[in-house]
């Protein structure tokens, strides 16, 4: 069986990083390409096809959130996990406002940026989910149309709100869902600055699907950004 080879475009202006990251992925089968600014990322995006970018925000020029939001325009489902320094609530948040997939704080490791990176290309291959198909990750299962929720088989009661929480998470699987985007798709844009009021749904939902809620394996929390549901 032929393992698929992945382009990866590294987008970053120092270029010993961008060597660093090109040696590393180049050694674990992959192929890869590089840019130094926003500018030549896009050229790069429109005249060659990738399976992932890996982006840092901190560049000369337009920018790594500014790039980021171009890359989105130009290809709506090309992955883009956002690599940077910053470790802020709002520097990730407006990293992932504007596109990006994931983010990922320098210093890691290269066993998390790998499965990370291969979780984003995976879901980008995936076809386009329809919105009433069944959602089944580990032993939960999510009927949309139903509205109905299945945990090793057996009805999991949700409240409507509840039930939207888990839906939206379970939709966008292993992706970082920042607070106020969760907030404003399931109560509106009057919400967005209740978090207190985020969290005790949250809770009540992991007391409700999870083995062990102080421990969820399927409701994780991203630290100051948001929430994440396991990837499938």
């Amino acid at each position: 069986m032929t393992v698929p080879t992945y382009k990866i475009l590294i987008v970053d202006d120092e270029a010993s990083i961008r060597r660093g990251l090109r040696s590393t992925l180049n050694g674990l089968g992959f192929e890869s390409a590089e840019a130094a600014r926003g500018e030549e990322a896009l050229s790069l995006v429109r005249t060659s096809r990738f399976d992932a970018v890996l982006l840092d925000l901190n560049m000369p020029g337009i920018g790594g959130v500014e790039t980021c939001r171009r890359i989105r325009r130009i290809s709506p489902r090309l992955p883009i996990l956002v690599i940077s320094v910053t470790d802020s609530e709002d520097g990730k948040v407006e990293a992932l406002d504007a596109g990006a997939d994931d983010y990922i704080t320098k210093p890691f490791s290269v066993k998390e940026l790998m499965a990370r990176l291969r979780a984003a290309v995976r879901r980008a291959q995936m076809p386009e989910e329809k919105q009433d198909a069944v959602i089944t990750i580990g032993d939960i299962e999510l009927h949309p149309t139903r509205r109905l929720v299945l945990k090793s088989g057996q009805p999991v009661h949700l409240t409507p709100k509840q039930f939207d929480l888990l839906r939206f998470l379970m939709c966008h699987s292993g992706r970082p869902v920042p607070h106020e985007r969760l907030l404003k798709f399931v109560w509106g844009n009057e919400y967005q600055g209740e978090l207190e009021y985020l969290r005790t749904f949250m809770s009540q939902i992991r007391k409700k699907i999870e083995d062990d809620p102080a421990n969820p394996k399927y409701l994780l929390t991203d630290a100051y950004v948001g929430y994440r549901f396991c990837e499938a």
